[in-house]
């Protein structure tokens, strides 16, 4: 089936559709933009760009077997969140985690586990409806080499290190880089960015590329 698209007035979600293909997400990020706007949150800056293809050749850390998340930490923007499963709405669009928890992590839930082979893709407020921030708000802050942990429920915690992170118009969302699958463990972080009016919401979407670098046992 064709992607869905939907927008909606600055106090509804803006969904761009997502097309689910053997569990892989190919179009469209998803996130909630706010009613009411007071700050614009930090947007990547073009140092971190993604230099080279979304998905590098060399060496990887071994997947690890599939197991669902439990809780994200990126120290460097003061992020520490639980994570919930999100699945798809009867429209096919990526659902997100309840506006009334803008605290709180998603994660696809029949897509890749983060650690194991594939892209494993991870989503987040950036604010709420009244303009404060949300878990992923200072997404767009991050820096090439910065440390993602995301804690999982067989104890173990895979570790990756941010390789990009991109601002990107949401018409022209590019969904087979961000979404496609090397075989490698990956993760991507997303959530909305840029440009903001009241009447459309959020402009753009960030995305933060990152790659398994470490396992630790907890």
């Amino acid at each position: 089936m064709a992607p869905r698209h939907r927008t909606g007035t600055p106090r509804d979600p803006f969904l761009p559709g997502v097309l689910v293909v053997g569990g892989a997400l190919t179009a469209g990020a998803v996130l909630l933009f706010s009613g009411v706007h007071k700050e614009e949150p930090p947007r990547p800056s073009a140092a971190h760009a993604l230099p080279g293809p979304a998905h590098p050749a060399g060496p990887t850390v071994r997947p690890l077997p599939p197991s669902e998340p439990v809780r994200i930490r990126i120290a460097s923007i003061g992020v520490n969140a639980p994570m919930t499963r999100v699945g798809l709405d009867a429209e096919g669009a990526l659902r997100t985690p309840p506006p009334e928890e803008p605290g709180l992590a998603g994660w696809y839930g029949d897509g890749t586990t983060p650690g194991s082979a594939g892209t494993a893709v991870a989503t987040g407020h950036v604010d709420t409806p009244a303009g404060d921030p949300g878990v992923f708000y200072d997404l767009g802050a991050l820096t090439e080499g910065a440390t993602i942990e995301i804690s999982r429920a067989d104890r173990r915690t895979a570790v990756f290190a941010v390789r990009a992170v991109e601002l990107y118009d949401r018409e022209g969302f590019p969904s087979e880089k961000v979404y496609g699958s090397s075989g490698r463990p990956e993760l991507r972080l997303i959530t909305c960015g840029g440009g903001y009016t009241r009447r459309t919401g959020y402009l753009g979407n960030v995305v933060v590329y990152a790659s398994l670098t470490a396992v630790r046992q907890r």
